[in-house]
């Protein structure tokens, strides 16, 4: 039954990693980016129970707390470079 949850989990994160380089916005790649850091979190449990090993569980959750201030320092450089304005002179450049 995980094995299955394993493939299933991979089976998604390729389709999240197709959206990542293939999203219309910037939007929708940085949400597939923060997709595939999920599914890596669930993975990790995934595997660390089928492993026996269920400690892996700490490692799932230092590597979301990463993930999710990975994702939210992207966002706030895509807000301060969508928020500054577009050089007028060709030596701003």
């Amino acid at each position: 039954m995980l094995a299955a949850a394993a493939v299933g989990i991979l089976v998604v994160m390729a389709l999240a990693l197709v959206r990542a380089f293939r999203g219309p916005s910037i939007c929708d790649r940085i949400l597939a980016v923060n997709m595939i850091g999920t599914k890596t979190v669930l993975l990790i449990a995934v595997y660390g129970f089928l492993s026996g090993r269920p400690d892996f569980l700490d490692i799932a959750i230092t590597y979301a707390l990463i993930n999710f201030v990975g994702v939210i320092a992207a966002l706030k450089f895509i807000e301060r470079i969508a928020a500054s304005p577009p050089p007028t002179r060709p030596e701003e450049l």
